[in-house]
């Protein structure tokens, strides 16, 4: 049990659902991510913003020295508000709108991640009316699979994202020929929540057949992007809180062939924050159905939508409770079938008014928040605060 990690009686005062942030392990995962990182020349983080946006997070991870991988034209303003360097921040997504750009462009970002030949040539455009030079980095679909959520794939041919392998050499030359872009790198990303490192070799070999291809024709990048995609431990959040960061930076030291001089970029998001945050829910009835027992509780999908997207699994724990345990489904108030946490998951015995901690939630859980049904988007506080 991990009750001893939760201040419950600061709890009791607080309008529940909310989100439960641990800074101390914020800090020990930074900590371990910089430790990582800098034993490898040229390495440098960036903090996927998508995967938790709150303020204060935002500030401890720049404070730490990482950079910010932005997807929205929001996530910029909300890093600037931070303090993260225009310096430091990249832009993705497959489809960025002109005030976006415009934005980027304004602040002198570090670069634009662009993910087609059409966007190229409307990021040139804005650029040219405001007298800027864009730097960009081309994001390559490496038709490479990630044994992770189908949802959540993005480097396979049939995804959405990124610029066909085919294509590369064409696109590089046109940006060539325009006046308002600078091409300073290729960018990948091949899914999220990966934990076989023989994915990310898998992508290290293909860099290294693209960068081959690219010196044949006398192309030399400055920068190389690899996204992120390291997975956490969902079923063991207190025994394993920190991803394996140094298998993962050394499979890239070992595996990836950059060329001198070359700096190697990482987009951590999950793995950055998903276990430091906790949501809390109150236990409104307990229900006795024919078949099965149900703990109704306050938090709904709107406040943690992971489990009913992609059948995700989070640890439940009763952090009230250390009576025996009994099975529950833990399900929400909203109306609709899917709201379910976790089904026949064993539970201290359950009473109205217990307080559950819904475990490694710190990544897309509050960002992705909605107000369906009219409910309230959940507040989120730090252990510095209560």
């Amino acid at each position: 049990m991990s009750k001893g990690i939760f201040p419950i009686d600061r709890f009791e005062s607080l309008r529940t659902p909310f989100y439960y942030y641990d800074m101390e392990l914020l800090h020990r995962t930074l900590d371990a991510i910089n430790h990582e990182a800098h034993r490898y020349e040229g390495f440098v983080v960036h903090y996927a913003v998508k995967a938790n946006a709150n303020q204060k997070i935002l500030r401890a991870i720049r404070q730490a020295g990482l950079g910010a991988d932005c997807v929205s034209g929001g996530e910029i303003e909300a890093c600037v508000r931070a303090g993260f360097p225009a310096s430091r921040i990249v832009y993705a997504g497959v489809g960025k709108s002109d005030w976006e750009i415009n934005l980027g462009l304004d602040h002198d970002i570090f670069c634009f991640n662009v993910e087609s030949l059409p966007e190229l040539e409307v990021i040139n455009l804005l650029a040219a009316a405001r007298g800027k030079t864009a730097r960009v980095a081309f994001r390559l679909n490496p038709n490479v699979g990630a044994h992770t959520h189908s949802n959540i794939t993005t480097g396979l041919a049939e995804n959405k994202f990124g610029i066909a392998m085919g294509d590369m050499l064409t696109v590089i030359e046109r940006a060539k020929q325009m006046k308002n872009i600078c091409v300073v790198g290729l960018h990948f990303h091949i899914g999220s929540q990966i934990l076989d490192m023989g994915d990310f070799q898998a992508l290290c070999n293909r860099i290294n057949e693209l960068q081959d291809i690219l010196e044949r024709h006398h192309i030399r990048l400055e920068h190389i992007n690899v996204g992120g995609g390291l997975g956490v431990d969902y079923q063991h959040p207190n025994r394993v809180p920190l991803p394996d960061f140094k298998t993962y930076f050394s499979t890239y030291a070992r595996h990836l062939k950059l060329r001198p001089g070359q700096t190697l970029h990482f987009e951590l998001g999950r793995a950055v924050v998903a276990q430091m945050g906790s949501l809390i829910t109150r236990t409104l009835y307990i229900k006795e159905g024919a078949v099965k027992k149900f703990a109704i509780v306050d938090a709904g999908f709107t406040d943690l939508i992971r489990p009913a997207l992609y059948q995700a699994y989070h640890k439940i724990e009763n952090i009230s409770s250390n009576e025996p345990l009994d099975t529950y489904d833990v399900v929400g108030p909203i109306c609709e079938s899917t709201d379910v946490f976790a089904k026949q998951t064993d539970l201290n015995c359950c009473h109205r008014g217990d307080l559950l901690a819904i475990r490694s939630a710190g990544a897309y859980g509050e960002i992705m928040a909605s107000q369906y049904n009219c409910r309230q988007l959940p507040a989120g506080y730090t252990s510095d605060e209560l």
